[in-house]
């Protein structure tokens, strides 16, 4: 009987010791799962694009610890188009485009796609970084999206495998990949050529198959998606200057803390001074490299890319109209002061 009582103490003990140790545990702080911000390109791992990610992810790690960025290029997560309905869904995270298929979503967005708007890269960075700027990307909030900051592409430039573009007249009848943009494709229709909308991701396949014989783009997108391969000139016509947005799902900005939004605004700054840097130190670069890859490099005189501009600028009329027409007012009033 002894023993009996013994053990049913000790027994008793080790419920209450046991009981003591359970409470505790709950009152433990439960550490949080990690949020996943998956954020996709249509531009490979080399373009400066793709290292503005990295920078942006590794600056967000530095400020927050509760989001794991994860990012994808090549077009895995779909075209831009379906990146950006990816993120009024919510089934995206981020993702960093051109102005022009915004357009689909804010048509006021085409007031950057007028060709020969800027005339170099600091003047566009004035009215980017700007009111005019912070204006259109706060509009993005009403389609669901969250503009943060503008990155660069760059300015845009011809390529074709079929004649040494110098005037207009040399473009006609040119099959051009395009951007599903209608002021793109009513641009190079005032130039001459025959422009055909296509998918980025679909685009190398098309040139190497003859689908289309050239294609529009800054440098650093030509040199780093290996169109050399396919095509024998390149034409610095700058008819449009490309910036990219930056943009993430409004679904995940709203549900991060006051001190995740700050850090990824910051993150994002931070990564789009550092992907201007690059991107314009490539487009300096690229040309001569192209050049060592075979491609014949076209630079254009004063008189030869006035040409080109007083055609493509006959458009002007037929896309400025009501919003957009108050903005492209604005930005040029911007430029004169």
């Amino acid at each position: 009987m002894l023993v009996i009582a013994a053990l049913a103490g000790c027994a008793g003990n080790n419920t209450a010791t046991e009981g003591e140790v359970d409470k505790n545990a709950g009152n433990a702080p439960a550490k949080a799962e990690k949020r996943i911000m998956r954020i996709g390109i249509g531009l490979n791992e080399d373009h400066p694009q793709f290292k503005g990610l990295e920078k942006f992810k590794e600056e967000l790690n530095k400020r927050v610890d509760t989001i794991e960025v994860q990012l994808f290029a090549n077009s895995q997560l779909g075209d831009d188009r379906s990146m950006m309905e990816g993120l009024q869904l919510g089934t995206q995270e981020g993702t960093c485009p051109s102005t022009a298929p915004i357009v689909g979503f804010k048509e006021e967005f085409k007031v950057f796609d007028f060709p020969f708007l800027f005339p170099n890269e600091e003047a566009a960075d004035k009215i980017l970084d700007g009111p005019i700027g912070q204006e259109l990307l706060d509009s993005l909030s009403e389609v669901g999206i969250k503009g943060l900051v503008y990155w660069e592409n760059g300015f845009r430039n011809l390529t074709n495998r079929e004649v040494p573009v110098r005037t207009p007249e040399d473009m006609k009848g040119l099959k051009i990949r395009t951007m599903e943009n209608p002021v793109h494709l009513a641009a190079f229709r005032a130039l001459g050529a025959n422009p055909t909308p296509m998918a980025f991701g679909e685009l190398f396949t098309a040139l190497q198959q003859k689908t289309v014989d050239g294609q529009e783009n800054p440098i650093a997108t030509i040199y780093y998606n290996k169109f050399y391969e396919v095509q024998g000139y390149t034409t610095l016509t700058k008819h449009v200057y490309s910036p990219f947005v930056f943009m993430i799902s409004q679904k995940f900005w709203d549900e991060s803390t006051p001190e995740e939004q700050d850090a990824i605004m910051e993150a994002a700054k931070i990564a789009r001074d550092y992907e201007r840097k690059l991107n314009r130190e490539a487009n300096q670069t690229l040309a001569k490299e192209l050049e060592k890859e075979g491609m014949e490099v076209i630079e254009l005189t004063p008189e030869q890319q006035a040409a080109f501009m007083e055609k493509a600028q006959t458009i002007y009329p037929e896309f400025a109209k009501g919003k957009v027409a108050d903005l492209l007012e604005r930005v040029q009033a911007e430029l004169k002061k």
